[in-house]
């Protein structure tokens, strides 16, 4: 939802331009924004998303921190509670772990016990996504941890656009949010507005109109749903695709919509199978519209092990536009062939495109 100041004029930009784009605007429009975390002033900034910050900004707004990744988020939560709106990056939503604590404890409680009398608007920054033999302790997809917490808002962006006005949203916002980036999103390129826009952080998106089926997908398996729903249409079957973009809150009032128009649901996550957000979708539309369904749910989603390291393994592990297609597929009681339009399946489980430039 982009406001009045924004601008229709077409530019395309990556995520990563988009991101970098919006801490930018973020620190020009309010001095109180800070930004730390490791390597966000490194030779590499952060995938390139802290870019030029420290340049504008000077070292007492964007600071690296020591390996101490706990001690730093409550600095940051203490930070937060006197008014300042810092921004935590951490280039593997893996090794934020250590910070659980600080998060789960103090960020996302301390609203409730003390009355509604402070709020900890702290955003914190993290990176999923796999490929390149990235393994079990680089590559895990942790969503749903976050987003089982009471007080804590998860978003996970798709597209640049959506990343922009989300992250800004986030910042802005006065409780803590979990912000969620897939690195096979990074180089992705679409039409960024100018300016400063928010994208409300509660509301998802339909990216693809249909009648048949509703996939409801997140982050970087939107764009394997839309693969899998372009395909489908040549074979008559009208897809609607709805991008999350939050996980908490979840926008069920559009969830539903989709589901009544269309009977058949299939959600797709790029976590485990087991109590996941695609869990959570399927059982929240079972209990809520089990009259309205013509057939049982499904889900894509990893299988309930670790990310494996080696390429012999991973090319059975990740799910795709493959594994999308065959579940609409069961769902219609029909079967497909090789499908032109999914990736190579012997490159795509491990790079998504030509286009990737590595995790690093």
């Amino acid at each position: 939802m982009g406001d009045s100041s924004s601008s229709t004029k077409d530019r395309s930009l990556t995520m990563v331009q988009a991101i970098n784009e919006a801490m930018h605007i973020a620190m020009e429009s309010d001095s109180k924004v800070i930004c730390f975390g490791l390597g966000v002033d490194d030779p590499r900034r952060i995938f390139n998303t802290t870019a030029n910050l420290i340049e504008r900004f000077g070292p007492d707004r964007v600071f690296d921190m020591p390996t101490s990744e706990n001690a730093m988020t409550g600095i940051g939560i203490g930070a937060s509670l006197t008014g300042i709106r810092p921004v935590m990056v951490h280039q593997r939503l893996d090794f934020f772990l250590l910070a659980m604590d600080q998060l789960v404890n103090t960020a996302a409680k301390w609203h409730y016990m003390f009355g509604g009398q402070q709020s900890v608007p702290i955003t914190i920054r993290l990176m999923i996504g796999h490929g390149w033999g990235q393994g079990p302790t680089h590559s895990q997809n942790l969503q749903a941890w976050f987003a089982h917490v009471p007080g804590l808002k998860v978003v996970m962006p798709t597209s640049p656009s959506d990343a922009k006005g989300l992250l800004l949203a986030s910042i802005f916002d006065d409780n803590p949010v979990v912000f969620i980036e897939h690195r096979w999103c990074h180089n992705a390129e679409g039409h960024v507005p100018e300016g400063f826009y928010l994208e409300e952080l509660e509301r998802a998106k339909v990216v693809r109109s249909g009648a048949d089926v509703t996939i409801v997908a997140l982050s970087y398996m939107v764009i394997e749903a839309i693969r899998a729903a372009t395909f489908l249409e040549t074979e008559g079957i009208k897809v609607e695709v709805i991008d999350l973009r939050s996980i908490q809150p979840l926008d069920w009032p559009c969830v539903f919509e989709s589901v009544r128009k269309t009977g058949r649901l299939l959600a797709v996550d790029t976590a485990q199978e087991t109590c996941s957000v695609s869990s959570e979708v399927v059982a929240r539309v079972s209990m809520e519209l089990y009259a309205e369904l013509k057939c049982a749910p499904r889900r894509v989603a990893q299988p309930d092990y670790p990310s494996p390291t080696s390429f012999a393994l991973t090319r059975h592990y990740y799910q795709g536009t493959e594994a999308i297609i065959h579940q609409v597929g069961m769902m219609l009681g029909k079967t497909f062939g090789r499908t032109a339009q999914a990736p190579d399946p012997q490159l795509a489980h491990d790079v998504p495109g030509e286009w990737f430039k590595g995790p690093f």
